[in-house]
């Protein structure tokens, strides 16, 4: 049989609906706030076919660079030739969701502030630098015995029973 090599080929799972998550599209997701410079996933939902990317970008993560009346302008990047290239996509806002990639850096930062504000009020210096987590403290093992006595275990000596 020939090798199709449509714009939908191998996917039969990746544009497939999960379990019990069949059925119209919510309309929150018309509502999507989403402003220009915001992180957003690209993630096709396969029962809008208009404004659908590619399946190569499917579950990826751009930035936002034009949002329009119903689709939203991402830049993405594609590995080519073993070069990576800023692609430029306009999708439909049904196929977005907001993405949780800068959560944890928006976390430490808003940390980090409250902190060096609550130094300089105190006058003492903080420390904002991330480090790596240090190995387990040392400890000694509860002997294994009531008494806490240590037993010594020696083999039984070797007699021929012939």
């Amino acid at each position: 049989m020939p090798h199709s090599f449509g714009t939908r080929a191998r996917t039969r799972h990746m544009f497939a609906k999960k379990f019990r998550q069949h059925g119209p599209t919510h309309l929150s997701q018309y509502f999507l706030p989403v402003k220009v410079g915001d992180y957003v996933d690209i993630f096709a939902n396969p029962s809008i076919h208009k404004g659908m990317p590619h399946k190569h970008y499917h579950g990826r993560t751009g930035i936002v660079f034009n949002v329009t009346k119903s689709a939203v302008g991402v830049r993405v990047n594609k590995l080519v030739n073993g070069r990576i290239l800023e692609k430029r996509i306009h999708v439909r806002i049904e196929h977005i969701r907001k993405s949780k990639c800068q959560k944890e850096i928006i976390a430490r930062k808003q940390a980090n502030e409250a902190a060096k504000k609550q130094a300089a009020e105190t006058g003492e210096k903080v420390d904002l630098k991330r480090h790596p987590k240090p190995p387990k403290e040392g400890y000694f093992l509860a002997s294994p015995g009531q008494d806490g006595l240590i037993t010594t275990i020696q083999p039984l000596p070797f007699s021929d029973l012939v």
